[in-house]
């Protein structure tokens, strides 16, 4: 058996990554992706390796001749590497594909070793990888039945995602016998090249042998083992994280969050919102206004912030609606001046957006970190800040201060000219719910100090749609 690499490409969307070298170049946490493939097929001893180059492809030859020279490489050149796609370059490893058994693999893939062992080992001679359908795979799809047999070859123009629960993407590594190759996949992939010509793909010729006839190729799951084809700087990270050693890959994942749906089988423990909302008619009802939604402008300030208080019994003049709450933690932050006393452990967003000398920190001192509007007056009392942070609940310790006394908190720093900033996100969650808040006219009004934010994702279940608001009377912040 042999091993064909397809590595011609440019690598046009990894931009400046690519700029001096090919795409199988690319370092992965410390190790080139050509490096990983050429230490795994070389533990199986085969006849040779054949990669076909183009783009770069001295800086790639020589590198490998250097790091390699008791291997057998053998290169096959595609001059026109910029005009064609990989179907062209296939074409020009024919004479290859007559010689013998063929593991055909691209070179921007990365996998654990035991991939290619689902290849080699398996009993069929004529193999296409599959993976079960992940919402980040892109590319060509198949479908199989319960035998292991391609029904049809999917391309990006006939991918449905009604359908998606039957699909599975290919992951671009192949067993094609010596007799397949010369007597059935060849002689299709002269004739589609004379047809179509070489700015195609080699996964099409497969395409059409399902449509005339059974092409004899059978479909391998690698079930949960990991893989990635990276074609971008974000494909890069992720491969990055997924392959990272086990003491760095938390780290990494977290430069993610809000992307954590590209790793399959992630769960969140943290993601803070209500499973109850929104309600199966909302959904419904965006789904089916979508296009309106995605091509139209959003209202402006002034109907968004009419809405906001009209929903939440708010003078409208009262109300300022954010990209999220966290636009408006930004914004706001950026307008104080002084100090910010805070109770730690709390959300680290608002903390975050000043400097460590600016934050004057209560820290509860008991097993439960509970505090009190008391415990509160009485140890920023002396202190020299000029806000006050209360997350209410708060964030991760669930304290809660009720609103009676929150009332109290907001006429003891309406005395000191201390701007009380109440985070509300979870207020709906507290024993009474909604009836905690103080998004109030006659609260805000008496208080023109006092600031409430509420975050919309945790309440109502829409962390993707970015809404927050934040509420006071003092109309000029």
């Amino acid at each position: 058996m042999q091993a064909i690499i397809l590595a011609a490409g440019m690598g046009r969307r990894l931009g400046e990554l690519t700029k001096g070298n090919t795409k199988c170049m690319l370092e992965v946490n410390g190790e080139k992706l050509i490096d990983r493939v050429i230490r795994r097929l070389f533990a199986l001893d085969l006849k040779r390796i054949v990669i076909v180059v183009g783009y770069e492809r001295a800086n790639l030859m020589a590198y490998l001749r250097t790091a390699y020279p008791a291997l057998d490489i053998e290169f096959v050149e595609n001059p026109i590497y910029d005009k064609t796609n990989n179907i062209y370059s296939l074409w020009l490893a024919k004479d290859y594909l007559m010689e013998d058994d063929t593991l055909l693999l691209e070179s921007d893939l990365i996998f654990e070793d035991s991939v290619i062992d689902c290849a080699v080992h398996s009993p069929y001679q004529n193999i296409a990888l599959v993976a079960k359908y992940q919402p980040w795979m892109d590319g060509t799809m198949i479908c199989k039945d319960s035998n292991d047999n391609i029904v049809t070859f999917i391309p990006k123009s006939a991918f449905e995602y009604d359908d998606t629960d039957s699909y599975y993407k290919t992951v671009n590594i192949y067993k094609f016998s010596r007799e397949f190759s010369t007597k059935r996949y060849l002689p299709f992939l002269e004739a589609y090249i004379k047809a179509m010509g070489n700015n195609e793909y080699y996964e099409q010729v497969l395409r059409v042998m399902t449509l005339i006839d059974n092409c004899d190729i059978k479909a391998v799951d690698i079930a949960d083992r990991k893989w990635y084809e990276i074609d971008d700087v974000q494909d890069l990270r992720i491969a990055e994280t997924i392959f990272a050693d086990a003491s760095l890959r938390l780290q990494k994942m977290q430069h993610s969050f809000g992307g954590y749906w590209r790793y399959s089988g992630m769960l969140d423990f943290c993601y803070l919102v209500n499973p109850y909302f929104p309600t199966q008619k909302m959904v419904y009802e965006m789904k089916a206004n979508f296009e309106t939604l995605l091509r139209q402008y959003p209202s402006g300030m002034g109907v968004n912030s009419m809405l906001a208080g009209k929903y939440f019994g708010v003078r409208q003049e009262y109300i300022c609606v954010g990209n999220g709450a966290a636009e408006l933690i930004k914004s706001l932050m950026e307008n104080l001046e002084g100090n910010l006393g805070v109770t730690y452990p709390t959300f680290e967003e608002y903390p975050n957006r000043i400097g460590e000398s600016e934050r004057v920190v209560y820290y509860p001192g008991n097993d439960d970190f509970s505090y009190s509007a008391d415990n509160l007056m009485v140890y920023f009392s002396d202190k020299d800040i000029s806000a006050l942070l209360v997350v209410n609940p708060d964030n991760p310790s669930g304290n809660f201060i009720g609103k009676p006394e929150l009332v109290r908190l907001a006429e003891w720093c309406g005395n000191r000219n201390i701007r009380l900033i109440v985070d509300e996100s979870f207020v709906d969650f507290s024993d009474e719910g909604f009836a905690n808040t103080l998004l109030d006219n006659e609260i805000l009004g008496r208080y023109p100090h006092l600031c409430v934010m509420k975050s919309i994702s945790k309440s109502y279940g829409v962390p993707g749609l970015r809404l927050g608001v934040l509420a006071s009377s003092d109309e000029s912040l």
